[in-house]
């Protein structure tokens, strides 16, 4: 097997660090090293056994400097799998190394962020990708065919909901940090987000009915739809007809009226992503903005305690009227 680019990882520890570690062997590539401040990284051995690992930053930058001083190796792609928060700090330093970086959504917390890695890029002519796996999805991609082949004056109507139940250690790291992760609606739904703008076009109107450490919900006002959801990382939230089974995910969209099937093709979509990445058909940091922008405005957005547009699992508390 030929291994054509070099790539270090950071974030060996972490949760979606081994979608890339396949994304990387599947695509015929080579990990030199990786780094987490955590040890438990023995999932580094079914995939690059021989990568060097280690848990100090310093360490680790010093070692991808003398790979290139003393041996001539360069680091093509540095994936990026750590904590939101520090995701900007980390594509800065792949490319000061020269390095393309492949980094995990949300790309960066803030819009504002965009517009400094757009220039460090212009100054090392390097690229930041990031992963929005689901633009690749049969499902999602079919359906953005649907719509741009439809009636270019219709206006769907959509429900999404994505309930993905997490015990009480998420509330206690740093996903349960809204300054470290973003909260619910940007850990757990950007990539939808992206996916509704990617196809519906741009927000016009954002109305937020709930937010709060486990669920937010809310209106989308889109330039081709109309958009109640509802985001949970609540078991409570799941269907009841899926607690039987003791399903702990539940995903739908519904468009119309009419159900979206996209449960199932996940399986490969980081894959699929690298693959677009490495022939330069990577999702950058332009793509990436619009999402970042509405879910920076929907964490800081007032909330309305409104009816109107709200999502079928909002629950309003009983008001009395007093004469």
């Amino acid at each position: 097997m030929i291994m054509d680019k070099n790539f270090a990882l950071i974030g060996a520890a972490g949760y979606v660090a081994p979608k890339h570690l396949k994304a990387i062997k599947d695509t015929n590539n080579n990990l030199l090293a990786a780094l987490d401040k955590f040890d438990s990284v023995g999932v580094l051995d079914s995939y690059f056994p021989k990568a060097d690992f280690f848990v100090e930053f310093e360490r680790f930058d010093r070692h991808l400097e003398k790979l290139k001083r003393r041996k001539g190796v360069s680091i093509d792609y540095v994936s990026i799998c750590t904590p939101n928060y520090l995701h900007d700090a980390h594509i800065r330093m792949a490319l000061r190394r020269g390095a393309n970086a492949i980094c995990e959504k949300p790309l960066v917390l803030n819009p504002w962020n965009i517009k400094p890695l757009q220039e460090i890029e212009k100054e090392y002519d390097r690229k930041v990708n990031t992963i929005l796996q689901l633009r690749l999805h049969d499902s999602i991609t079919t359906l953005k065919k649907m719509v741009e082949e439809g009636p270019k004056d219709k206006i769907y109507d959509i429900d999404l909901t994505y309930i993905t139940s997490r015990g009480s250690w998420y509330n206690n790291s740093w996903k349960g940090e809204i300054e470290k992760s973003g909260g619910i609606a940007t850990n757990i739904g950007i990539h939808f987000f992206d996916m509704l703008l990617w196809i519906f076009g741009g927000a016009t109107e954002n109305i937020v009915h709930k937010y709060d450490a486990h669920s937010a919900a809310g209106y989308l006002e889109l330039e081709r739809a109309r958009v109640r959801w509802f985001l949970s990382i609540d078991q409570e939230n799941i269907p009841a007809w899926a607690k039987v089974t003791n399903q702990r995910t539940y995903r739908s969209i519904q468009i119309n009226g009419e159900e979206i099937e996209f449960s199932k093709g996940f399986t490969d979509l980081h894959t699929k992503s690298y693959e677009e990445i490495l022939k330069g058909n990577g999702f950058g940091l332009t793509d990436a903005k619009p999402s970042i922008q509405l879910v920076h405005d929907i964490r800081n957005a007032e909330i309305e305690l409104s009816k109107n547009e709200c999502h079928p699992l909002i629950a309003f508390p009983k008001t009395s009227i007093s004469l």
